[in-house]
């Protein structure tokens, strides 16, 4: 199928294309010997009230990620 670079350097992709991708709205794009890949990205909902009552149950703090980025390069 042929699709078009408008002036704003975007592409639209056909609808036969997308039918068969239900829910995508995001793409992972690479460039991959001269040949434009779209691959499909599941994006998910974060509940940042969950996020947070799971640390604190953890007891997780906001020292605890750099603290756990130098035990990773440490390694």
């Amino acid at each position: 199928m042929l699709a078009k670079l408008t002036s704003k350097n975007q592409i639209t992709i056909p609808k036969s294309i997308l039918s068969q991708l239900p829910n995508v709205r995001y793409f992972d794009v690479e460039l991959k010997d001269d040949v434009v890949i779209f691959r499909p990205v599941k994006v998910y909902g974060a509940d940042l009230g969950q996020i947070r009552a799971k640390m604190k149950k953890l007891g997780l703090t906001e020292e605890s990620v750099p603290e756990a980025v130098r035990w990773a390069r440490s390694r």
